[in-house]
């Protein structure tokens, strides 16, 4: 075990409850190098994070390790992480020293009330007993520095949400290395963040690797990633070990049909869907778009005082496009582009500052500016205006069961129907996007977060509206489930005419499903046509970075060097 730092042998894992044993993990066995990057890939549910949370021994609720060993290589010595106590002096200084984690969102790692500052000094406070505060705080520029974060003497005194995503994942990895690991385990850290923030990110862990020269244990669905950074690869399907192997071999010569599906899922999502009914512009001649937005500006104002000015910050500058009906327009851009407050806007959610935004329905003779409008509580334009939420996990009431759950916008918005009506909309609607009408008693804990987000876009759906808004709603999806998400929107758009606006960072979803795409850069418009035209033949130097930084599911050629040894 002198060049493994990390084996895991025959391990099992299980969650308790009162009905029945749930095996999340279930004989895996695999090992991890010194100085390499293993990634493990597999479907929500396959028993990545689960297996990275038993290394660590931070398994949550009743999750305990039934069998088998997690042997650890620390200074020579043979350690098994399965004999020692959670809570025990052992697992604490393994923690603290040689197994550090970044997890995916980094505001639950981070306390909202303390300074970047001060959050770092505590992890380094633990490392080094004797550490004095300007020792301390000279270690913390260097960490800022290091993970490359912009004007850290002024950085280390602000707290999270004064920084961007991507920063505050970095400052979740200054963390991370403070005591310079042996392992780094990374589970899905870069899932929430755009293309190009992504990017950095990996190179950032390919330059720290090399610098502290740790072993990283990277988690993902994301093969374009795994392509672009790893050395071996772990492929996990339903708790087990299914294939293991070189990057190469996993992506060039798979063998498990479990790997070859993985395979061909991401390779369809890189082109356009086959069962979209593309749209014809001809068909607008004569008509108004559904929506319309004319030079749309939002100004975000904040602090201030007697004798102090508000911050202002301009979200969005005279940005104007329009969304015909049954048309699927994408919008992409960085984080803080502006996508998430445009689509707040459209949706009359929050009113803009200046412009206008149109929405017309011809066939009830509507025309309403959605800037001035005062929207009520029983408001049409809920039912013909819907959102598709990110996280399907935040957005569903625990307490509600299934049926209650979709059966919601129906009793508040169509108060006259009746009960045997809404009970028919939701069996219809429920078979439409694939969970059995038998589920409508359960609740959203008995779901897999791909079932769970079925439940989200049949809520959005049942109202049948005219436009649709997913912001990021397929994000956190693997490859296999976000297909099978983007193909019900689509068919249920062939079949109903629906308007979608798919605000994402994920250029290769764009592709997939939309007509159109608009890019947006600090608030602004910078480019905007058909999907083809931006994609293949884009204009302008920020539109070409976003593309250039997507990370492809495929190997780099090999090298002379690696052909003669091949």
């Amino acid at each position: 075990m002198s060049d493994t730092v990390l084996e895991i042998k025959n391990l099992n894992v299980s969650f308790p409850t009162t009905l029945e044993t749930f095996h999340a993990v279930k004989d895996a066995s695999f090992d991890l190098k010194r100085g390499e990057t293993l990634s493990i890939i597999g479907e929500s549910g396959s028993g990545k994070s689960v297996t990275s949370s038993a290394i660590m021994q931070i398994l949550d609720g009743t999750g305990r390790i039934d069998s088998g060993e997690i042997l650890l290589n620390i200074d020579g010595n043979g350690i098994d992480v399965t004999k020692l106590a959670k809570s025990g002096p052992e697992m604490r200084k393994i923690r603290t020293y040689n197994i550090s984690l970044v997890s995916q969102e980094p505001m639950s790692a981070l306390s909202p009330v303390h300074t970047v500052g001060d959050q770092i000094k505590e992890a380094l406070f633990m490392v080094d007993k004797a550490l004095t505060k300007e020792g301390a705080h000279k270690q913390t520029i260097i960490l800022l520095k290091q993970v490359m974060l912009p004007d850290p003497e002024n950085l280390i005194n602000k707290y999270p949400f004064e920084l961007s995503g991507g920063q505050r994942q970095r400052v979740v990895i200054a963390m991370a290395i403070a005591s310079r690991p042996d392992i780094l385990i990374a589970d899905e850290p870069t899932t929430a963040l755009d293309v190009t923030t992504q990017a950095e990110i990996l190179k950032l862990f390919e330059t720290l690797q090399e610098e502290i020269g740790m072993s990283i244990l990277f988690i993902t669905h994301d093969l374009g990633v795994v392509a672009q950074i790893s050395d071996r690869v772990v492929v996990m399907e339903k708790g087990r070990v299914v294939e293991r192997g070189d990057v190469r071999q996993i992506f060039e010569q798979p063998e498990h049909p479990y790997t070859i599906k993985l395979m061909a899922a991401t390779k369809r999502l890189e082109l356009p869907s086959e069962h979209k009914v593309a749209f014809d512009p001809t068909c607008m001649e004569g008509k108004r778009p559904l929506i319309e937005a004319k030079n749309v500006t939002k100004i975000f104002e904040n602090g201030g005082g007697l004798f102090k000015k508000p911050n202002r910050l301009t979200a969005l500058e005279n940005v104007s496009l329009v969304v015909n009906p049954g048309e699927s327009l994408g919008i992409v851009g960085e984080s803080g582009s502006g996508k998430s407050t445009l689509g707040r806007a459209i949706l009359g959610l929050q009113h803009a500052t200046t412009g206008e935004i149109r929405y017309v329905d011809d066939s009830r003779d509507l025309d309403i500016d959605l800037v001035g409008h005062q929207r009520g509580h029983k408001d049409h334009l809920f039912i013909d205006l819907r959102l598709i939420f990110q996280d399907p996990w935040s957005s569903l009431n625990p307490r509600m069961t299934v049926a209650d759950i979709i059966e919601e916008p129906l009793k508040q918005l169509k108060p006259n129907m009746t009960a045997q009506e809404r009970r028919d909309e939701l069996r219809k609607i429920m078979k439409w996007v694939g969970l059995p009408p038998e589920f409508s008693s359960r609740y959203p804990h008995a779901f897999s977060g791909g079932q769970r987000q079925r439940i989200v876009i049949a809520r959005a759906l049942i109202t049948r509206p005219k436009l649709v808004i997913a912001d990021e709603a397929t994000a956190a999806l693997d490859v296999s489930l976000r297909s099978q998400a983007l193909d019900l929107l689509i068919e249920y758009q062939n079949s109903f005419g629906t308007a979608f606006i798919l605000i994402t960072h994920d250029i290769a979803t764009v592709k997939y499903f939309c007509d159109r795409m608009v890019v947006l850069e600090k608030g602004r418009i910078v480019e905007q046509g058909t999907v083809d035209q931006v994609i293949n033949h884009p204009q302008q130097p920020y539109t070409k970075r976003l593309i250039d930084a997507v990370p492809k599911a495929e190997l780099p050629p090999l090298k002379d060097a690696e052909l003669l040894s091949a």
